[in-house]
């Protein structure tokens, strides 16, 4: 992995002041002491991913946490999609033929706002837009529902972290409720996580992957949770990694990537992970239960 030297020089500006120790996810939600479900790019199981369709049909579930993805656009707009392109996922081809390959950070944010980000999933989903990380975490607000963000490809936007902190903030999510009980930001890219970590030292943070057990203590110093696919876990793992302690004082957490069937659910929970992301959150959190 390349290192990325990062100035950190507007840590002043988001605040560094700690908050108290996070609960620990397997007894942050109410009412159970398995692992926490999440549903990944919402609902997508059900709904387009990364569409506020999504994260609605996962309230509609009762699924608290949400995972999304963030890119950036030409003019610098956030927004929420997975892919580096736009192709898969909405009609962009039909609507910028000559714009290949439709990559994200191509388009500004009003040529994105145009694409129908619905109907390759169904035709009840025609017209759903790819919306701006604004637009979706005001819809988290209104279900109360709690936020798993992944900076996605950090490396093609240079500064996105301390950019992801400042909307985060203008849209009250940097508030000491949001960052001990709502928020996590992850990242695959190591450098990237660190840097959100210097920047916001009260926000907790998660690295994808699955590094090697002499590598968790360097992890341990900027990153509160290792999350891996489930395909790459065993009980002994989890174990060694909740061994170490993380930045906040607690140890280290497990989410496990992508789960979306009963009997793997119910195999991923007995290795005592703390969360379990999903494709489809009903499924799992009833084998879970």
């Amino acid at each position: 992995m390349h290192v990325r030297a990062v100035a950190v020089t507007t840590t002043a500006l988001l605040g560094v002041a700690l908050t108290a120790p996070l609960s620990h996810a397997r007894t942050d939600e109410a009412g159970g002491d398995g692992p926490v479900v999440v549903a990944h790019r919402g609902a997508s199981g059900y709904a387009p991913e990364n569409t506020l369709a999504a994260v609605d049909r996962a309230a509609e579930l009762g699924i608290r946490w949400v995972e999304n993805d963030v890119q950036r656009t030409r003019d610098g707009e956030l927004v929420v999609v997975h892919d580096e392109s736009l192709a898969r996922t909405t009609d962009v081809e039909q609507v910028f033929p000559d714009r290949s390959p439709w990559k994200v950070k191509d388009f500004t944010a009003a040529e994105i706002a145009r694409l129908d980000a619905g109907s390759w999933f169904g035709p009840e989903y025609a017209g759903a837009r790819v919306p701006t990380l604004e637009q979706y975490v005001d819809r988290l607000e209104h279900n109360h529902q709690k936020l798993l963000l992944e900076l996605k490809s950090p490396g093609l936007y240079p500064g996105i972290e301390l950019q992801t902190l400042k909307v985060l903030a203008n849209e009250g999510w940097l508030d000491r409720q949001h960052v001990t009980r709502r928020l996590i930001v992850q990242s695959f890219d190591a450098d990237s996580i660190r840097t959100v970590h210097h920047l916001k030292p009260s926000v907790k943070t998660g690295f994808l992957g699955t590094p090697a057990v002499s590598e968790l203590p360097a992890y341990a110093e900027f990153a509160d949770q290792i999350n891996p696919s489930y395909s790459s876990l065993s009980m002994s793992y989890v174990s060694a990694v909740h061994a170490f302690t993380g930045p906040h004082g607690r140890p280290l957490e497990v989410l496990a990537w992508t789960v979306n069937d009963a009997a793997t659910a119910r195999l991923v929970a007995g290795y005592e992970v703390d969360g379990i992301i999903t494709n489809k959150p009903d499924v799992v959190r009833d084998a879970v239960d």
